[in-house]
């Protein structure tokens, strides 16, 4: 639906402040209960990457057996031996490898998987202001990359720890045990990892927030582009979308390059290191063999464990840094997840059956999150089962809000909404939403086809019932001309079917979902007379016998309506029957004038609406041929400055637009 009570426009760009930061243990326990029911298969990889390190702390010590027994001697008889050790060994540590990486790999895609449902049904429960706050690719990325990052850090990043950690335990204790002399000389340098670490773990952290934030943003301006194709090549925006996107994608650019740099530097920091130690190891253990305390295949083998160590020992410090970086992940995505949805289930909800349709509004207040002004105020009305109820007024009146209110994307701050007596609130979102049905201003289409887009309707309604439901809305010949008919796949984008065609689905879908209760907004925006013409029947079919609130200006069902409420800045200034309220000639009729007076639309569609109007109408100076609604004086003059000769008030003092305020710069 659109944002039609003007309140949600006030906030619609404001966006959420930057994501909190957090620890890393923090982001780590969030998660880890998502791991719950993998943590079994987690310990089989660890006992892998356990096994995995044996068997290559094994085959080291064999190669310094072959080089001093075989090589160095060069005795073929003490080959086989070691070889076929080391052959064997080497087989089962690839198979137990390979096992361990492809359970790895389910299980790290199985927790994705799982954290990105738990995100999405999150998202899905959100009030609708979220999604007026937060752009659309930035939420995209926050459910992908986003997502993967934190798989780095809980699953991944643990296993990779307990991988790194043991395979160089073992290859330490197997070089204390070659040597406990140039193991002790390799490992005072050790520490320099862990600075080296240190050093770059918070800018990293820093820049990869910020190449996120990038990314979402790229995604939010192409998603943006290619959804509003038409207004882009109708005004010719190419030059500015593509600054748009030159814009994004430079801070992109710059994030990802000084990322690139920071790892770099890093990485070779790390290689002077691991240098500087195999210097040490080798100058030290040419001492030794020249002293004869040492053998050339324990230097070797010394050699060949340090070959060994160092990737684990550089792994661990290099997994800091990918578990800083992923915490910026973490944080945009807690962001959204400590969100907290409008409106849940009761703790103990109603067990009444199915309603007969009753909608009580009693004394409804009600602000939007972040609003300056409340939406409704004091806003009481009744519907019975079968009656049809309008609901009119200007834009910005809090029409739609009233939408929202019965279908309980929020609760009231006061006041109460009622279905059969019972408060909305007791009963259950799933079996209210069946009760409710919204047909919304804007026609909503699956990427699916029309079988499935009237089907979801009613999850499971066999192809008679969807036909039947076709029929009743005046769609069933047209789907049959498509060109696979029923399974003609359409999309929100498509220009295979028209906007008639489009709202005569969705009135199907509302059909085969048969509710008690239909709420349609704005049912006939954006169609032009003939089309509109079109689907007045099928609507006068789907609101028979049903307790029907249509919130609308267009005023063409008004005199089929059993009430008219007239709302204004959130409250209801009239009510009544179509002829009743043009009698009266208030604000009912000065709507009613103004739809069919288009010269009329600026001016008396935006004037305050509970004003009475004048005890002997005047005609308007300016030869319009429409009378004057209120007395002279009744709203104060309005200063816009001097721009032509457009006049800034009407002759009895109103201003041309209601509460506006003088415009800057004019």
């Amino acid at each position: 639906m659109g944002i039609d009570d003007g309140v949600d426009a006030e906030y619609a760009d404001v966006e959420y402040a930057d994501a909190p930061t957090i620890p890393a243990r923090t982001a780590f326990r969030r998660f880890w209960p998502l791991t719950r029911g993998l943590r079994r298969w987690l310990l089989l990889v660890w006992l892998c990457t356990v096994l995995a390190a044996l068997a290559e702390t094994e085959a080291i010590l064999l190669f310094s057996d072959l080089t001093d027994h075989a090589l160095q001697k060069g005795s073929l008889a003490a080959f086989w031996a070691p070889a076929v050790k080391w052959l064997a060994i080497a087989v089962v540590g690839a198979l137990v490898a390979y096992a361990g990486n492809s359970l790895a790999a389910w299980a790290t895609e199985r927790f994705v998987m799982r954290l990105r449902e738990h995100v999405f049904d999150h998202v899905q429960q959100l009030p609708p202001h979220f999604f007026q706050r937060h752009r659309q690719g930035d939420l995209l990325s926050r459910l992908t990359s986003d997502v993967e990052a934190i798989e780095t850090m809980v699953v991944s990043g643990l296993v990779g720890a307990a991988s790194a950690a043991f395979s160089a335990l073992f290859y330490a204790v197997a070089a204390f045990w070659l040597r406990w002399d140039l193991a002790a000389a390799t490992f005072v340098l050790a520490p320099l990892f862990w600075l080296a670490a240190r050093r770059f773990s918070g800018s990293i952290k820093d820049v990869s927030r910020e190449g996120r934030v990038a990314d979402g943003a790229i995604t939010s301006v192409v998603e943006e582009s290619l959804g509003n194709i038409v207004l882009t090549q109708a005004y010719d925006r190419r030059d500015a979308e593509r600054r748009r996107l030159h814009e994004e994608a430079g801070a992109w650019f710059r994030a990802s390059v000084r990322s690139t740099r920071l790892n770099e530097a890093y990485e070779q920091l790390v290689q002077v290191i691991e240098t500087i130690c195999v210097l040490a190891v080798i100058g030290i253990g040419a001492w030794e063999i020249s002293t004869g305390r040492m053998t050339l295949g324990q230097l070797l083998a010394f050699a060949a464990f340090l070959g060994y160590l160092y990737p684990p020992v550089r792994g661990l410090a290099q997994l800091g840094l990918t578990i800083t970086a992923a915490t910026a992940g973490a944080e945009r995505l807690i962001e959204i997840l400590d969100v907290r949805p409008s409106v849940t289930d009761p703790r103990h909800p109603s067990d009444a059956g199915r309603p007969d349709g009753t909608v009580e509004v009693r004394d409804v207040s009600f602000r939007y999150p972040g609003a300056d002004r409340t939406a409704l105020e004091g806003l009481s009305f009744t519907v019975s089962p079968g009656e049809l109820v309008i609901v009119t007024g200007p834009s910005g009146a809090g029409k739609s809000t009233v939408s929202k209110l019965l279908l309980r994307f929020y609760d009231p701050d006061s006041g109460d909404v009622r279905l059969d007596g019972v408060p909305l609130r007791d009963i259950p979102l799933a079996r209210l939403r069946e009760y409710v049905t919204l047909l919304p201003q804007e026609t909503l289409v699956l990427h699916d086809t029309v079988r499935a887009n009237i089907a979801c309707g009613r999850p499971g309604a066999s192809g008679q019932a969807i036909e039947e439901a076709a029929r009743a809305a005046d769609a069933h010949d047209f789907i049959l001309k498509l060109p696979d008919g029923y399974d003609t796949r359409v999309d929100p984008h498509s220009a295979r079917l028209s906007g008639g065609q489009l709202q005569r689905l969705a009135i199907a879908r509302a059909l085969l979902r048969d509710a008690p209760v239909l709420v349609l907004d704005e049912p006939t925006t954006g169609l032009d007379a003939m089309a509109a013409r079109r689907v007045v029947k099928p609507l006068r079919r789907l609101m028979a016998g049903r307790t029907t609130i249509m919130i609308t200006h267009d005023l063409n069902l008004a005199p089929d309506a059993d009430r008219v409420l007239v709302v204004d800045r959130g409250r209801i200034v009239e009510t009544g029957r179509h002829d009743e309220l043009l009698a009266r000639g208030g604000a009912y009729a000065r709507l009613h004038r103004s739809q069919n007076n288009a010269v009329l639309d600026t001016g008396e569609l935006r004037m305050p609406l509970w004003e009475e109007p004048p005890a002997q109408p005047q005609p308007h100076e300016y030869g319009y041929g429409y009378e004057v609604c209120a007395p002279a004086g009744a709203w104060p003059q309005a200063d816009y400055g001097a721009y032509g000769n457009v006049p800034s008030s009407l002759p009895d003092g109103r201003p041309l637009f209601r509460d506006e305020e003088a415009w800057p710069g004019i």
